[in-house]
């Protein structure tokens, strides 16, 4: 689909456990981020994080960012993320407080709020919460 709205047509091919759709300046891996290695990956110029985080259950989560740091050289990350009552829904998306978002990054990063705002209607219209966007910068 995202390639249809670039209007571009992508190359597909099979990388390992992982299949590669390229076009012109864009690359998208599909499978487990996990089998995805800074050699698979080559060099990468940012980070967009709308909903990975988030869908992770806390015991994943610390693997999970210690290997995007690895594998990416720490590059800079806008990264979305969910900050609500955990009790009031399982999740996912899973809450991300400040704190966690820190434990997680503050030692490759700076962490700059750029934008908080609550949700319409509630998270999954079940409780109140606010999205984030941050800028993480090495």
């Amino acid at each position: 689909e995202l390639f249809s709205e670039l209007g571009e047509t992508p190359v597909i091919s099979e990388l390992g456990e992982l299949s590669v759709y390229a076009a012109p300046g864009l690359d998208i891996y599909l499978g487990d981020i996990f089998a995805l290695t800074s050699p698979l990956l080559g060099v990468v110029d940012a980070i967009y994080d709308r909903a990975a985080l988030v869908a992770l259950p806390a015991e994943m989560r610390e693997h999970y960012t210690q290997h995007l740091i690895q594998m990416t050289d720490a590059a800079p990350q806008l990264l979305v993320n969910y900050d609500y009552q955990q009790s009031a829904m399982p999740g996912p998306p899973f809450a991300i407080s400040d704190d966690e978002l820190n434990r997680h990054y503050a030692q490759r990063y700076t962490l700059e709020p750029l934008h908080c705002e609550s949700v319409p209607g509630g998270l999954k219209g079940q409780c109140p919460a606010q999205e984030k966007v941050w800028l993480l910068t090495p």
